[in-house]
């Protein structure tokens, strides 16, 4: 590995366009590492590392505009229903041993919450995976990272395709589609997929405003 390397593929990915996709190959652990440390947090890119193949994808404004309007409707979920919920946004998530890293669009804790609060770096090898892992695919797909999150642990995953929200649970056998939530049993892909199907025609409040009406309908039941 050298500086120069790592340099380039700073400079190439600080030109993907909102939206776009670089794919590099070939690039070692090593090299990944340094990378991410260039790029430091404050950088918008999405970066996935697998076995060699790094993907660095720049989020377009509406791909940014589901993935913070998910959060805010599991937020209210859980103030709603009086559980914890800590987000962790898109952090990076990385096993050397597997060769592989990923960086969720969202993610949170809330049957793990009372275990990561107040920690700054959250270390796999000892620190709980998320509870719940978001992919928002807009521009890019994101059915290749779920065997990484399978391999960490993450007992569910969400994946909004910009027509529906399917909802993944964690099995012996890999993922499994499902019908609703076990982070949030009151939870369904259904309500899910109609509050952002409803953000875009009401806005984010309009959208947030019926989920509120909806959601304190189901839990006074």
């Amino acid at each position: 590995m050298t500086v120069a390397q790592t340099a380039t593929y700073r400079d190439a990915i600080a030109h993907v366009p909102a939206g776009g996709t670089l794919i590099l190959t070939t690039v070692a652990w090593s090299e990944y590492e340094q990378l991410l440390s260039d790029l430091g947090e404050g950088c918008a890119a999405r970066v996935t590392y697998d076995r060699g193949r790094l993907e660095a994808m720049t989020p377009s404004s509406s791909h940014e505009m589901y993935a913070l309007l998910v959060l805010r409707l599991a937020v209210l979920v859980a103030d709603e229903t009086g559980v914890d919920l800590e987000s962790l946004g898109s952090t990076t998530f990385k096993r050397e041993d597997l060769a592989q890293g990923a960086e969720p669009d969202t993610c949170f804790y809330v049957q793990h919450a009372a275990s990561i609060i107040g920690k700054r770096n959250i270390d796999l090898r000892s620190d709980p995976p998320p509870d719940v892992v978001v992919e928002v695919d807009v521009s890019h797909g994101s059915v290749s990272k779920l065997a990484f999150y399978a391999s960490l642990g993450v007992p569910e995953v969400w994946r909004y395709d910009e027509r529906r929200m399917h909802i993944y649970h964690l099995t012996t056998q890999g993922y499994i589609e499902a019908p609703a939530s076990r982070t949030f049993p009151v939870l369904t892909s259904d309500a899910l997929t109609e509050s952002l199907e409803r953000s875009k025609t009401a806005g984010q409040s309009g959208a947030l405003r019926s989920f509120r009406e909806w959601l304190r309908q189901r839990t006074s039941e």
